[in-house]
């Protein structure tokens, strides 16, 4: 039987070769929004690794939409002639076939913080900035209060998305990614849990995610030919969060704004006690009840490591494409091991193709 995970996947305009994607992983290795060497050497790996789509980072639409200081960014001109040497450069050494996306974030109130080889947590002195959110509620308690965000900072925050899907197109990513989960900007208007606002932007789910939507219409309108999707949540794991109905209500609104995929994560506001041990179950569950009621391309990501879970995941109806993260990092071949233990058989670069059964 031919494997589902190795079988094309359309998403949108765009024809991937397997359903394999590399999750988003923030290296916080950048200078000033600029892509590293290191991001060359962390990507150019994977791009050979056998996965049909490689993701970049979080990429902070704003110099202060960031994460860290240490986080990509696409909000400079200097940013996106650096985003583009790493894409031309990756391309001249990617497996046949694979394609390249960027997903564009806001930090929120999450923002302002140290990198983790930092020891993580707020900035402080000097290197901080201030932080905006759907309401003045701190990420976490010790964490600086963020400002609610006005009108003023709303329309400024979509033109900062609207700019940098441009500055992605023209720097040749194959795909965009909206990013409303993790406890990012866009989640915290759609969680009850981060977002008490009494205006439009605020109170029931539907104008909790106004902010969202309007973020997710925008880039529709500036991309109309590239693959545009979102990463949204499909459970806040707390107790007046975001569960899974309110998930599949997003996404049946995305793709009613002609998002082509969903991505389906889950977590990233804080609560005290995590309700949830077993993502790689949890997770495609969760998928599947979006893919279910929205009728679009979705992806689970959260647990998975091995071809057989992969394959099984895809089999059972919960998703259309998985994507990895760690287990990438911990084996940058898992494309080709997977085909092996799959009984297909592995796409290698020129130079190794000789050598290799």
């Amino acid at each position: 039987m031919t494997s589902l995970l190795f079988s094309d996947l359309a998403i949108g305009p765009l024809t991937l070769p397997n359903r394999i994607a590399v999750a988003p992983m923030c290296q916080y290795m950048a200078d000033d929004g600029c892509a590293s060497d290191w991001h060359m050497q962390h990507l150019g790996g994977l791009v050979l690794s056998g996965a049909g789509l490689v993701m970049l980072e979080a990429t902070g639409v704003a110099r202060d939409g960031r994460i860290t200081h240490g986080c990509l960014g696409l909000y400079s001109d200097a940013n996106e002639a650096a985003q583009a040497d790493l894409l031309a450069r990756l391309r001249r050494m990617a497996l046949p076939g694979t394609r390249i996306g960027v997903q564009l974030s806001h930090a929120g109130r999450k923002g302002s913080a140290r990198r983790p080889v930092e020891g993580g947590g707020p900035s402080q002195g000097r290197d901080a900035w201030p932080t905006l959110a759907p309401s003045a509620l701190p990420h976490r308690a010790g964490w600086p209060l963020p400002a609610p965000a006005t009108e003023a900072d709303l329309d400024r925050i979509e033109a900062d998305f609207a700019q940098a899907a441009r500055r992605a197109q023209r720097a040749g990513f194959d795909l965009v990614e909206i990013h409303m989960a993790h406890g990012y900007l866009l989640h915290q208007f759609c969680s009850p849990l981060a977002n008490r606002r009494d205006d439009g932007w605020g109170g029931d789910p539907s104008r909790r995610m106004a902010f969202p939507l309007r973020i997710a219409e925008r880039l529709r309108a500036e991309l109309p030919g590239l693959a545009l999707g979102a990463r949204i949540t499909g459970q806040d794991w707390a107790e007046g969060g975001i569960g899974p109905a309110e998930a599949q209500a997003l996404a049946v609104a995305l793709k009613a704004a002609g998002l082509d995929y969903v991505c389906v994560t889950s977590g990233g506001i804080p609560v005290a006690q995590p309700l949830h041990d077993a993502p790689e179950t949890e997770h495609p569950a969760l998928a599947e009840g979006v893919r279910r009621a929205s009728g679009l391309v979705t992806r689970a990501v959260g647990g998975i490591t091995t071809a057989a879970q992969a394959e099984a995941i895809l089999q059972a109806g919960q998703a259309d494409q998985v994507a990895l993260g760690t287990a990438f990092l911990d084996d940058p071949r898992w494309g080709w091991h997977a085909a092996r233990a799959l009984g297909e058989r592995p796409v290698y670069p020129g130079p190794y193709a000789w050598a290799l059964p």
